[in-house]
Order: structure tokens, then C-alpha cells, then sequence
């Protein structure tokens, strides 16, 4: 599919909106959030060119990125199940942290991935999706 190749503001916005979503890993996702708002608002402006695919890239990685770490801190749920036993509790805690400090780190790692490979394939004029 040919798509019309845009030099101007919208490349500059993609760009930028990629380097919140890496940025967003040091602000507790504040920063992807800001990202995301914009990725919608500013959605139907660019509606018909290569950066439509880039969006919809950049929003599925929201997502998908906001899941993760949800799911990251499911497993702490189980230390109100440990009842008084200080044992259990201990190895309930440890299990959470170890799950979720590799849960995040796995996602942090992903985020930064989709937003590389989002800055060089907008680099090359290519969308995201073919």
C-alpha cells in the first residue's frame, strides 16, 4: 500500500510520543499516559498516512505495557491469605516481589523494544503494520 509520506509535524509528533513512552519507565508511567491521551486526540490527523499505523502501535503498547504491570503485582493479593503464619507470609512476600520486580522489568524492557523499533521503522517512511 502507498502511503503519502509526511516530513512535517506529524513526524515529529511520533517521534516525540515514542520517547515518551521510553521515558515513561523513570515516571511510574506518567509520561505514557501523556502520551496516550495525545495518541488519541491527535488520532484522526493523521488518519490516511504511514503515522495512522505508528498510533495505533503506540496505543496497543499502552495497553499491553498498563496490563503487565497490573499483572505484576496480582500474586501480592496472596499475603492476606498467610494468616498469622509469619513462615508463610515471608515466603509469600518474597515469591510477590521476585515475580513482580521480573514482571515489570520484562515490560520495561518491552515498552523501550516497541518504541525502538517504532522510531526506526518511522525513520525509514514505513508504516508500522503492512
Amino acid at each position: 500500500m502507498n502511503y503519502p509520506t509526511d516530513q512535517g509535524s506529524n513526524r515529529t509528533l511520533t517521534i516525540a510520543l515514542y520517547l515518551l513512552y521510553i521515558t515513561a519507565i523513570f515516571s511510574g508511567g506518567l509520561l505514557a499516559l501523556i502520551a496516550l491521551i495525545i495518541n488519541y486526540v491527535k488520532r484522526s490527523a493523521v488518519q490516511g498516512t504511514i503515522f495512522e499505523s505508528h498510533f495505533t502501535w503506540q496505543i496497543r503498547t499502552f495497553w499491553w505495557y498498563l496490563f503487565w504491570n497490573i499483572l505484576a503485582f496480582v500474586p501480592f493479593t496472596f499475603l492476606f491469605f498467610t494468616g498469622e503464619n509469619p513462615d508463610a507470609f515471608a515466603g509469600v512476600a518474597f515469591g510477590a516481589s521476585a515475580f513482580c520486580l521480573a514482571a515489570v522489568g520484562l515490560s520495561w524492557i518491552w515498552i523501550v523494544y516497541r518504541a525502538i523499533r517504532g522510531i526506526i521503522t518511522v525513520n525509514d517512511n514505513q508504516p508500522m503494520y503492512r
